[in-house]
């Protein structure tokens, strides 16, 4: 079965940093986001018996890094479907990879909806984000949609992400200026592993949680003062 999928970039006003589960990508701390809808990523997805191994097409390359996370996010939902068929993956970004842009998180989110439907899942958006949260954190929060809550979770159930606000709920706009195509040196899997050896990456996750409150708070009013 082929099936295609378009899912957004994000952009988080309170990030996460680290990881309490690298293999389940289980965040240490909560984040709060809005979907970009002019920065998506449409791929398609195809599991067929002709195919004799994966074929993985990224931007038009198959050179890409993340092919082997790909194919490993394959497997998962292959496991989950109960097949073993190969696939054909056509993946393509209206926007520049591994620059700051979150593209990850648009490839595993649109990844997650074209593969499962291509294995004949049936999933609703909580079982999606998390699905798409083993593929890339950031993942889950492209899968609800407007403004978006990443619940941090203590396990792979209680970790996903729902939407908080509807789209048209605040008309506010993410101006991005794309001022160099360079794959940025420092990925953000080492950015993550990286935090832990900050001291002050626990005074930061002391207060997460008040300032994960705060910026509800301030979408419900929409007091864009507070918020910048």
């Amino acid at each position: 079965m082929k099936k295609t999928a378009v899912a957004p970039s994000n952009i988080a006003f309170i990030k996460y940093w680290g990881k309490k589960d690298e293999a389940l990508r289980l965040p240490s701390n909560g984040s709060i986001s809005m979907n970009l809808s002019n920065l998506l990523t449409t791929t398609t997805v195809e599991f067929d018996d002709q195919y004799k191994k994966d074929e993985v097409v990224i931007e038009g390359s198959t050179e890409m890094r993340d092919i082997q996370k790909v194919i490993a996010h394959l497997n998962l939902i292959r496991n989950r479907a109960n097949i073993k068929t190969y696939a054909k993956v056509m993946s393509q970004n209206n926007f520049p990879s591994s620059t700051g842009l979150s593209s990850s998180a648009s490839g595993f989110a649109a990844l997650t909806v074209a593969a499962a439907a291509a294995a004949g899942l049936s999933l609703n958006e909580k079982e999606t984000s998390i699905l798409a949260r083993i593929g890339s954190g950031s993942a889950c929060r492209s899968i609800p949609s407007g403004f978006v809550e990443w619940l941090d979770g203590n396990d792979s159930e209680s970790s996903y992400a729902e939407s908080i606000y509807p789209p048209g709920h605040w008309d506010i706009v993410d101006v991005v200026a794309v001022v160099s195509r360079e794959k940025k040196e420092v990925s953000t899997t080492d950015g993550h592993r990286l935090a832990s050896t900050s001291p002050f990456n626990e005074l930061r996750l002391s207060h997460v949680s008040k300032r994960i409150a705060e910026c509800k708070k301030i979408l419900k009013e929409k007091k864009f003062t507070l918020f910048g």
